[in-house]
């Protein structure tokens, strides 16, 4: 078995129980931890005077927001994740997308998002070595750019192909929220057509859009896919993102 797990900055900036953070730790199989850390990013920009801006839910990075964002996510929040598992009883070694590079990204739209690319390509190469040795990685979603500058990837891009590279058969995407919710209340699974009446009607928009998109294509790939708070760690189902051809299908394993 091998998961992905992507730890979103929201949910990293609340602080994960020890019961989560436990759980993750004694995951069975091969895991591979990818984190973000928006919450953490705007916190610091508004101390020194940087703009916070967003557009289409994602986080726009230029000037020298682009230096802070490495910084802190590359920094800061890779080495205390790597750390905290470390501690919990997991081996855990932290490392960017832009080591090796891991990740090679083509920017999106520069004038609009800045320094905001997607992944172009994926070496599977520094993962192996590392689950090989007997350690979990934990990256930071920061790329290679086709101009060898770094590339800020959402990080659920980011989880959704070293996934797709890694062979992953599940991909658990932890937010700060319970799943994808309809009316208040937690969906129990989502497909394409669902999720395309959500985001027309207004209830799926900015940030969880994202999120679901990436989740559709990591779930067509094969993938076990779920979305949720941190009860993913601890046996929550959360919202299981379904594929098209598994419509109807039941269960293909717990989270």
């Amino acid at each position: 078995m091998r998961t992905v797990v992507k730890i979103g900055g929201a949910w990293l900036s609340v602080g994960p129980s020890r019961a989560e953070l436990e759980s993750l730790a004694r995951m069975p199989g091969e895991v591979i931890v990818v984190h973000g850390g928006g919450a953490e990013i705007s916190r610091w920009s508004e101390r020194l005077d940087l703009p916070v801006e967003w557009a289409d839910g994602l986080r726009v990075t230029r000037g020298e927001t682009v230096q802070l964002t490495s910084m802190v996510l590359s920094g800061w929040m890779n080495k205390r994740l790597s750390s905290s598992l470390a501690t919990a009883g997991r081996p855990s070694i932290g490392l960017s997308g832009e080591d090796g590079p891991l990740l090679r990204a083509r920017l999106l739209d520069e004038d609009r998002y800045g320094r905001v690319g997607e992944v172009s390509g994926v070496d599977p190469a520094p993962l192996q070595a590392l689950l090989g040795g007997g350690f979990t990685p934990v990256v930071s979603p920061l790329a290679r750019g086709e101009d060898g500058d770094p590339v800020n990837v959402n990080a659920d891009e980011a989880a959704v192909g070293l996934a797709r590279a890694m062979g992953a058969d599940r991909l658990l995407l932890v937010s700060d929220v319970p799943g994808v919710l309809l009316d208040g209340e937690v969906l129990d699974h989502l497909d394409a057509d669902r999720a395309s009446e959500m985001q027309a009607s207004g209830v799926v928009v900015g940030g969880m859009a994202v999120k679901v998109g990436r989740a559709l294509s990591a779930a067509e790939a094969g993938m076990d896919v779920r979305i949720g708070s941190g009860g993913l760690l601890t046996g929550g189902a959360g919202t299981r993102v379904l594929a098209s051809a598994m419509v109807g299908a039941g269960p293909r394993g717990a989270a």
